[in-house]
């Protein structure tokens, strides 16, 4: 008789990707080789990357609502001057006008920043000519902005205040501005499938990089979801609840799930699938260890 598998067993198992199949292992190794990780920019990141992840490991710097624009680039700058590759996100809501977002590019031109991450961003207190990504887009185009890879966000599970075929419309205008999509947290691989399948159907032809969390804590992520002024993320967390914890193992929670659930699918020709973005929540020293286990487990 088969034993029932005891908490500590599913730990252990949900641990390992335990992937046998060669292409979809393949797929994984690809992914894993350009994995990404997002953090906030609060006092203790920068020296918090400096020991916990490796220099070919890519980053992006959220838009803090919080902290402001100036604050992402500050970092972003700092960062590529240690010798890491980064990705600034440019908040609608966070640049004023452009002139500051003349200031942006022209500090990211300096400090050779390549890739920039374009979002809508949560409204603050300071004005800003741009209502919408798609807006500043246009007026990032219109410069000599020397980007080579632009990103812009993708939401599988939809959004509040815009119905699915706004969200898929404004994706539409927005791709030829664009070079790929980054996905918010979704933990149903289900979803993000039939979603990215949509992608294709509809001619929104950009690569896909999944979020997804990183091996986060169970106390960090109670206090992000609690609210850290960090935009989308914490609002998904803080509606979600419910069904996060069953993503929960001893010890904190593992993306190997997710993760496992689209692997066979990478690089189908229905969908445009390609690599996972972690969001670290800053928890960065799990999730480089998590990442280290699993480049070991594709090996």
């Amino acid at each position: 008789m088969k034993r029932a598998l005891t908490i500590r067993d599913r730990a252990i198992r949900d641990r390992g990707l335990n992937v046998r199949d060669g292409a979809t292992r393949n797929s994984l190794r690809r992914a894993f080789d350009d994995l990404g990780y997002e953090v906030i920019p609060f006092k203790k990141t920068e020296q918090a990357v400096l020991d916990n992840v490796p220099k070919d490991v890519r980053l992006t710097v959220t838009a803090s609502p919080a902290k402001g624009q100036d604050v992402t680039i500050d970092l972003s700058v700092s960062l590529v001057g240690h010798g890491y590759t980064v990705a600034p996100h440019l908040s609608a809501q966070q640049v004023r006008d452009r002139a500051h977002l003349a200031d942006v590019v022209a500090r990211c031109r300096e400090a050779g920043i390549t890739d920039v991450f374009v979002v809508g961003g949560d409204p603050t207190d300071e004005p800003t000519e741009f209502r919408h990504a798609h807006d500043l887009l246009v007026a990032l185009h219109e410069l000599d902005h020397g980007f080579t890879d632009i990103g812009i966000g993708g939401h599988p599970e939809g959004h509040p205040t815009a119905s699915t075929e706004t969200l898929f419309q404004a994706l539409k205008d927005k791709a030829p501005l664009a070079t790929h999509i980054k996905t918010q947290i979704v933990f149903d691989p289900a979803v993000i499938l039939k979603w990215a399948r949509e992608l294709k159907n509809r001619g929104i032809d950009l690569p896909v990089h999944v979020g997804v969390p990183g091996a986060v804590h169970r106390q960090k992520l109670m206090r992000v979801s609690g609210g850290l002024g960090i935009g989308e993320s914490a609002k998904f967390l803080k509606k979600q609840q419910s069904m996060f914890w069953r993503f929960f193992i001893p010890g904190g929670y593992s993306p190997n799930k997710i993760i496992k659930g689209l692997a066979p699918h990478m690089g189908k020709p229905d969908n445009n699938l390609e690599g996972f973005h972690v969001f670290t929540f800053n928890d960065l020293g799990p999730t480089e260890a998590w990442r280290q286990r699993m480049l070991a487990d594709l090996a």
